[in-house]
């Protein structure tokens, strides 16, 4: 594990493989890294890949109050390990913060994003306001499991599913992460595509979703990560739309690696 100071002295914890182009990796909901750790082994044979705990997660530290502009600056400073521009690559809530940096200027070289969890119509608009209102009022009132439980909910997870999560020795580790899904609402904004925002990012975008709905988000309605894929390939100057045939919202590394070193490569 290596460390470093974001601009407002927050330790960003990361970990460095391979050798060649760089790639950072940006994760998710409820993520500290860990989930994109088998995908920086996959694309190691190919890039340098920096893989980081976004603040509040893991090994890195947090600084309050929050503001999306600091996990920006954090990014930032994990690209600057490197000389040179790097590709980007998001998942979920992660692609979400990385289109945000494209669109403020870091200089990216390629960005790729992985089931960007938008809004792409009004009723899934109304039903993510009405979650981060009970989500900000959870975390403000110092409930954790419930924050993450209504998590859960919005993404999808059955009751079932969300009680046998209550049950298993991750929860623990889930509500400690608990707060940082303000921070991953706050990538996503109010819902839908940001596309008068994104229409300042003139790099290439790889915007990717699985061909597989996960079995863990059977309550999202049927293509929910799709249709938010249409609308932003749509917002962005240059963007590549695919879809990566019998995928999850977790890709297989095996798969998805390839997917990314043809994408970045070809920039």
């Amino acid at each position: 594990m290596n460390y470093l100071k974001s601009q407002d002295s927050t330790q960003i914890a990361y970990t460095t493989r391979g050798s060649g182009p760089a790639v950072v990796l940006v994760g998710g909901g409820l993520d500290d890294g860990t989930e994109n750790a088998p995908l920086a082994e996959a694309l190691a044979q190919w890039f340098t890949v920096l893989n980081y705990a976004r603040r509040g997660r893991g090994d890195s530290g947090d600084t309050l109050p929050y503001f999306l502009s600091r996990e920006v600056e954090d990014l930032a400073a994990v690209m600057s390990v490197v000389d040179g521009p790097a590709h980007v690559f998001g998942a979920s809530s992660g692609g979400a913060l990385a289109l945000e940096a494209a669109a403020s200027g870091l200089p990216i070289a390629s960005l790729a994003v992985y089931e960007v969890p938008y809004m792409a119509d009004e009723n899934m608009v109304n039903v993510w306001s009405h979650y981060v209102d009970q989500l900000i009022a959870a975390l403000s009132a110092g409930r954790r499991g419930e924050a993450v439980e209504l998590f859960m909910g919005l993404a999808g997870s059955s009751p079932e599913d969300i009680a046998g999560a209550r049950e298993s020795p991750f929860w623990p580790g889930l509500e400690a992460l608990a707060p940082t899904l303000a921070y991953d609402a706050a990538c996503i904004g109010d819902g839908p595509v940001p596309a008068s925002r994104l229409a300042s990012v003139t790099q290439p975008v790889l915007v990717a979703t699985g061909g597989v709905p996960d079995p863990h988000m059977g309550g999202l309605q049927p293509g929910f990560f799709d249709a938010a894929a249409e609308v932003l390939a749509a917002a962005l100057p240059v963007a590549e739309r695919q879809v990566i045939a019998n995928q999850t919202h977790v890709a297989d590394p095996s798969v998805l690696g390839p997917v990314l070193h043809k994408f970045f490569t070809a920039m």
